[in-house]
């Protein structure tokens, strides 16, 4: 992948206006709450790991 993956909304006011930030890859800096975050791909998660493995109650 070599475009940058791009946030919709800030994690902590939920705004739209984001700029992306000059602390490196990932950095985003919100324009509403003068907040900066750093986004990071963590990997993918392996097969029956998922918290939703279908447990619960049947209705």
């Amino acid at each position: 992948m070599s475009e940058r993956a791009a946030p919709f909304h800030c994690p902590y006011c939920g705004d739209e206006d984001l700029r992306p930030g000059e602390q490196g890859h990932g950095a985003w800096e919100c324009r509403a709450c003068s907040r900066a975050f750093q986004l990071k791909f963590l990997g993918l998660l392996a097969p029956g790991t998922s918290s939703n493995t279908g447990g619960g109650e049947e209705i």
